[in-house]
């Protein structure tokens, strides 16, 4: 399929705003750049209520609680941003997370961990890791039920949703529904055809991957433990049913296709959908990119399925 012409239209005007690519930047500069990307997820859906709480571990989550009237304990969904383990904040998911509040009908909790390179591999999956242990084990604190937690991520955030599922799974809990995984990054080794194909000209770049690898892991031989490269882990039975979307113009594509293939073949259910024309980010640009806006529906849909 061509370039989506929302996409393309895009991908031009970054083109002529000569913005560096983030390994470029000062750590600091890199993240203020990825932050500009807010408006683009368009106006901000109301919701009944949004609560910024800490927890134990020093660590932060934000709380959207939807707009509908329902009573009652709600299904959750446990959120981790995107932004290559570097850059990105509860504020640079703000608006999907409202989004998928309200169209999947659950409460949405956003967990801040801490970034990469001040804290490399593993201290964000462990982040992770705690924050949905607590949210599971305080439920009622949450108003959410605990047989109906999911999580879920972006990029980088799929990758630690996905690193969560198994931690719960070989840690005895919490016990996890779903698995939202949004071109989630499964292989540090950066060897399949998409990655090739576009390496550069598509948002995300081969050499900005590269930066942010660099910037996670202590050694570069951690990339092959199986809670980076989770398309490698010995096992991935008995993980929660998963939804995954990738993007045909994105880098991570194949592997998460492929992790998505590997998931089906251990008898995980998985639903799975590329959306043709699409480039990486697309999920957090429903302001500008009708797909995006139709991908939140479709995440919101195998939410709200799982949970039925």
């Amino acid at each position: 399929m061509p370039l989506d012409p929302q996409a393309k239209e895009f991908l031009e005007s970054l083109r002529k705003s000569r913005m560096p690519s983030l390994e470029r930047l000062p750590l600091p500069l890199a993240r203020a750049a990825f932050a500009t990307t807010i408006p683009l997820a368009g106006p901000r859906e109301e919701v009944a209520s949004v609560e910024d709480r800490p927890i134990p571990g020093n660590l932060t989550v934000r709380i959207y609680t939807p707009a509908d009237k329902r009573s009652g304990p709600r299904p959750a969904l446990v959120y981790f941003h995107g932004g290559g383990w570097v850059v990105g904040s509860l504020d640079t998911v703000d608006a999907p997370c409202r989004q998928l509040a309200n169209a999947a009908a659950c409460t949405v909790i956003s967990v801040a961990y801490r970034l990469a390179p001040e804290h490399k591999f593993p201290i964000p999956v462990e982040d992770c890791f705690l924050a949905t242990r607590y949210v599971a084990e305080h439920a009622a604190d949450f108003q959410i039920d605990p047989a109906k937690i999911a999580v879920g991520g972006d990029s980088a955030g799929g990758n630690l949703a996905a690193a969560v599922t198994m931690l719960a799974r070989d840690r005895g809990g919490p016990s996890l529904a779903f698995q939202l995984l949004i071109y989630p990054a499964t292989d540090a080794a950066l060897d399949t055809p998409s990655h090739r194909e576009f390496a550069k000209g598509f948002m995300l770049t081969r050499s900005e991957i590269q930066w942010f690898m660099r910037q996670y892991l202590v050694r570069p031989e951690e990339g092959e433990h199986p809670l980076v490269s989770i398309l490698r882990a010995k096992s991935v039975r008995g993980l929660p049913p998963a939804c995954v979307i990738t993007a045909e113009f994105d880098p991570l594509r194949d592997e998460g296709e492929a992790y998505a293939a590997r998931l089906r073949a251990a008898s995980v259910p998985v639903e799975s959908r590329r959306f043709d024309g699409m480039i990486h980010g697309f999920f957090q640009m429903a302001g500008i990119m009708d797909q995006g806006k139709t991908a939140i529906q479709y995440a919101a849909a195998a939410l709200k399925a799982a949970w039925a």
